[in-house]
C-alpha cells in the first residue's frame, strides 16, 4: 500500500522531525509512506483567510496522488479506536484502495475544494492538536494499525 501524508506547514523543531522520521522508518516494512509538506499561507499577506485556504488547498490537491482514497483529518471527523482504524485500513485495501492520502490542514482548516475531494473525514477526537503533533500521532497510529493487522506485538 502507498500512503501519502499531505500536511500544511514545515516541521521546524528537531524533535518533531526526529519523531516523524522514527515512525516513517518503522512503517517501511508495511507500506510506502511519504510526506508532502505544503507551505502555509499567511492570511494577512494573502488578503484574508479564504484566499489563504484556497492557496493552501491548491497545493494540497496538487500533492494528492491521482486516484488516491483521501482521508481528511479534521476535528469533526469520524472517531475510531486504534483497532477500528486498523480494520478500516484493511477494509479499504480489500476494496481495492492501493493508495491513500491523509490530509492535515493548516491552523485555519482547509478549503471547500479540499473538503469536496475528501472521501472521508477522520478525527483523533474533540481535542485540538498542534499540526506538528497531529502528524506524529497519525504516523504512530498508522504504524500501530499495521502491527494490529498483522497480529504483531506493539499494541496494548
Amino acid at each position: 500500500m502507498k500512503i501519502t501524508v499531505v500536511a500544511v506547514g514545515k516541521l521546524k523543531e528537531k524533535f518533531w522531525v526526529a519523531a516523524c522520521d522514527e515512525y516513517l522508518k518503522r512503517l517501511r516494512p508495511y507500506a510506502k509512506v511519504t510526506v508532502a509538506e505544503i507551505p502555509d499561507v499567511d492570511p494577512a499577506r494573502a488578503g484574508g483567510v479564504e484566499t489563504a485556504l484556497e492557496r493552501e488547498g491548491a497545493g494540497i490537491l496538487a500533492a494528492v496522488p491521482e486516484g488516491a482514497h483521501v482521508i481528511l483529518m479534521a476535528i469533526e471527523g469520524k472517531q475510531r479506536s486504534s483497532v477500528d482504524f486498523s480494520r478500516h485500513l484493511d477494509d479499504l485495501a480489500l476494496r481495492g484502495a492501493s493508495e491513500l492520502a491523509f490530509v492535515i490542514g493548516g491552523s485555519d482548516g482547509v478549503s471547500d475544494a479540499v473538503r469536496a475531494r475528501a472521501d472521508e473525514t477522520f478525527s483523533f477526537g474533540p481535542i485540538t492538536l498542534p499540526h506538528n503533533l497531529a502528524r506524529v500521532v497519525l504516523l504512530e497510529q498508522l504504524y500501530r494499525a499495521f502491527k494490529i493487522s498483522r497480529g504483531e506485538p506493539y499494541h496494548k
